[in-house]
């Protein structure tokens, strides 16, 4: 009789406290609207987020144009990351994201992407020329950064008013690479980030910097958040070593880690 008290008691003691804590940011999950052209890279960085902090990361990926679009007109979003710097400005002029947060993570790089299959080999954009290519896709260029810099790079080299009629505009980076990848068209001009994650199927070649305005990539955190404090720690986090070196590894050119001079 003794020991069943003793053991009735037991079980009904308060249970010990775990020995690890639980993070306090457990039970957030962040939103965060992100450059297609991150689609690889975001999605090997956010386990390891998670990993860190105890907080989860859904994306919506996009054109760079489109998203910021939807955050100007109250989409739920807690970190907005750009193909293109100038987007964040804007926010930033309207009071969209908070000031101290904005910091730059990347400079993009633009590429010639072809399937290994493809009968066609492209040196430089002078090869789009080349008889028989009939379809080349770029992004949109009024709204995405790498259509944008897709475009500025065939005007240089005076290859624009010739080409246009063959132009197939994907509406974001992603999706672009999707119609070369599928065999849609003959060659894609899209992010460098999205030709290394598809070496294994395709061949590229890096379209020369100077033939376009650089692609700086900024990112900030939306002023509308209800989760600023870990929001605050994903931007850090993309621009922290282990953020970083995941860039690097897609080809991204890391800047100092910098903030943007605030308007």
């Amino acid at each position: 009789m003794v020991l069943l008290i003793g053991l009735v008691a037991a079980c009904s003691g308060t249970p010990e406290s775990p020995t690890t804590p639980v993070s306090p940011a457990s039970n957030v999950t962040l939103t965060v609207a992100a450059a297609s052209d991150l689609i690889h890279a975001f999605e090997e960085i956010a386990p390891h987020f998670t990993a860190q902090t105890g907080i989860r990361v859904v994306y919506n990926f996009g054109s760079t144009g489109q998203l910021a679009q939807q955050i100007a007109q109250g989409a739920p979003v807690d970190v907005f990351a750009a193909a293109n710097q100038a987007f964040i400005e804007e926010l930033h002029a309207e009071g969209l994201v908070i000031p101290d947060t904005i910091a730059l993570y990347a400079i993009g790089q633009l590429t010639l992407w072809t399937r290994t299959d493809s009968l066609f080999t492209f040196a430089s954009v002078d090869d789009l020329t080349q008889p028989g290519v009939a379809r080349i896709a770029i992004a949109n260029p009024e709204h995405a950064p790498y259509g944008i810099a897709a475009r500025e790079a065939l005007q240089t080299a005076g290859l624009w008013d010739t080409l246009q009629p063959k132009l197939i505009l994907g509406e974001n980076i992603a999706q672009t690479f999707q119609y070369a990848e599928t065999g849609n068209v003959d060659v894609a001009l899209v992010a460098l980030s999205l030709s290394i994650a598809a070496s294994d199927t395709g061949r590229w070649v890096r379209i020369p910097e100077e033939l376009h305005n650089p692609l700086n990539q900024a990112l900030a955190v939306v002023h509308s958040t209800k989760h600023e404090a870990e929001a605050r720690q994903f931007v850090q986090f993309v621009n922290s070593p282990e953020g970083r070196e995941v860039m690097r590894r897609y080809g991204f050119v890391l800047p100092s880690e910098e903030i943007v001079t605030q308007r």
